[in-house]
Order: structure tokens, then C-alpha cells, then sequence
């Protein structure tokens, strides 16, 4: 199974979604909280392509987007896929 990271903030329900759902799949996650910046979330800004938004997951090198992303790879069934790669 690839390395997944999620950047998150403390209080951010989209984040709390996300890492349900990874969890709901019994997937291990590397989370990175962003909540006073610094150079993490620069990192995270650069990795994402200019997003600033929170969460931000990575299936391996894959950018995946955000919440809303990562459910519909779900619901179209692509996100299995993704983590059995």
C-alpha cells in the first residue's frame, strides 16, 4: 500500500470526513497538521499545486484534491485501486 498523507487543520470538519473514511478502509495515514503554518504548510502549498485549502491528501506522489475527491474516487470506485497499487 503507497504512503497516504493528509494535511489537516485541528477544527476542520472536511478533514475530520476525510480521515473517517480513510479509516473506514483500515488505511494508515501519515496526517500533517497545518494549523499555524509555517513550513509545512509551505510544503503542502507547493505539493498541491497553489492549494491552500485544507485537507489535502496524497496517495504516494498522487495528488488527490480534497475531501470531495477523495469521496468520489470512493463512490466511483477508484480509490481502492489507488491504495492496492
Amino acid at each position: 500500500m503507497p504512503v497516504v498523507e493528509i494535511y489537516t487543520k485541528n477544527f476542520c470538519p472536511y478533514c475530520w470526513r476525510a480521515k473517517a473514511l480513510l479509516e473506514q478502509k483500515g488505511v494508515e495515514y501519515k496526517e500533517i497538521a497545518v494549523d499555524w503554518g509555517g513550513e509545512d504548510k509551505q510544503a503542502m502549498v507547493q505539493r498541491a499545486n497553489g492549494r491552500t485549502t485544507v485537507p489535502q491528501i496524497f496517495i504516494g506522489e498522487r495528488h488527490i484534491g480534497g475531501c470531495d475527491d477523495l469521496v468520489a474516487l470512493d463512490r466511483d470506485g477508484k480509490l481502492d485501486t489507488l491504495l492496492a497499487a
